[in-house]
């Protein structure tokens, strides 16, 4: 597996320092669990930090926050292979995942149309904070979208092109409301997904608006 996308140095180092919410936090967990790269850039991260707390004035810090920084990090210390893996409890969940939703509420698969399915994933943050995974067959292409807010997505099976590239298992890919994509799941395998995402998506083109009212997610 070669990971060619990463989250920024920024989005690393917020997740270091527990300032991400929930969803955006557990879809860079599920990168880190996959990108050896990025566990070193944490690690680095960490150690500088180190460094400038110790050439820093002492400041309280809240009780347990230094050992929730260091158990968020080993919790993600270990490579998994995503592609063809599976857990026996679920075959829809890979494994790479399932460590990090354990305990929260995951709902059925709902169709979103012709071999698109989509599963939330509750974890009790604002209405405009989502989390949830997207199930696409080969060859689907999804609607030429925006957003109003942030959207990161985690590949852990199959791959994706788009006008900012190809994403394969494992590659993270960070949009804001600055972008436009039109995705396309490559032939061959099921892409599964992983998405945070701030408030909602907004269809292009004269039939994404009048299809606007019937989107769901």
């Amino acid at each position: 597996m070669t990971i060619k996308h990463h989250p920024s140095d920024e989005t690393i180092a917020a997740y270091m320092g527990g300032a991400l919410d929930e969803p955006s936090r557990l879809v860079v967990a599920s990168h880190l669990r996959l990108c050896g790269h990025c566990r070193a850039t944490a690690r680095m991260l960490q150690t500088a930090g180190g460094v400038l707390l110790e050439e820093s004035q002492p400041v309280p810090l809240a009780d347990g926050a230094l050992q929730a920084v260091l158990s968020r990090l080993d919790a993600d210390d270990s490579e998994i292979p995503v592609n063809g893996v599976e857990t026996s409890n679920d075959p829809d969940l890979p494994a790479s995942l399932a460590p990090l939703l354990q305990g929260l509420p995951l709902g059925k698969w709902r169709s979103l149309g012709i071999g698109l399915k989509m599963r939330t994933i509750e974890t009790g943050g604002p209405s405009d904070l989502r989390l949830f995974m997207l199930k696409a067959e080969p060859g689907i292409k999804l609607p030429h979208h925006s957003h109003t807010g942030r959207e990161w997505t985690c590949v852990l099976q199959g791959a994706f092109r788009h006008e900012h590239g190809r994403f394969g298992a494992g590659d993270f890919d960070e949009a804001d409301d600055t972008v436009e994509h039109h995705p396309v799941v490559e032939e061959g395998e099921r892409c599964i997904c992983i998405v945070a995402m701030q408030g909602r998506i907004e269809l292009q083109g004269w039939l994404g608006r009048l299809l606007q009212p019937l989107v769901r997610f």
